[in-house]
């Protein structure tokens, strides 16, 4: 007897560097528990050059390691680990400038030129306009966090 085998597709998501802070800085929510997601690979990160390197610039600032309690050396190793399981993403197309922070325009060119899903965000309003630049079919789905919710 012949069994099916089921293909099940992950998730493909892009995490704003707020999202990517507060999994570094607390171990409770649901910033910490996508993370972990993808580190057990139970969902895709699509990462670009330019977006690791914000969330490197980003989270060695000094409050951010004080808030973590943790080193720029442990910062840089969590990084590697993220990197390692990350779906490398080439930017075939630069969409720059298409939202009001242009640090919000790194995310957008990952999300698009990798296909994902969903741009996991605490700050919904900064992509507002994704969905009518770019249609429905082609814009990923921006999820907002806020502090009590949860992953599952």
């Amino acid at each position: 007897m012949l069994r099916a085998i089921a293909l099940v597709s992950l998730v493909r998501l892009v995490l704003d560097t707020d999202v990517m802070v507060s999994a570094f800085r607390s171990n409770l929510g649901a910033s910490r528990q996508v993370l972990v997601a993808i580190l057990r690979r139970r969902c895709v990160l699509v990462l670009t050059v330019p977006l690791a390197l914000e969330y490197e610039a980003v989270m060695t600032r000094s409050e951010h390691l004080a808030a973590s309690g943790l080193a720029e050396t442990d910062i840089g190793a969590l990084l590697d680990a993220v990197i390692s399981v990350a779906e490398p993403v080439r930017l075939a197309f630069l969409w720059r400038p298409q939202l009001p922070h242009p640090d919000d325009d790194m995310v957008l060119e990952a999300a698009i030129n990798g296909r994902a899903d969903r741009i996991v965000t605490f700050d919904r309003r900064h992509f507002a306009s994704v969905g009518a630049r770019f249609g429905n079919r082609r814009a990923p789905l921006v999820t907002r966090f806020n502090q009590k919710q949860t992953a599952n």
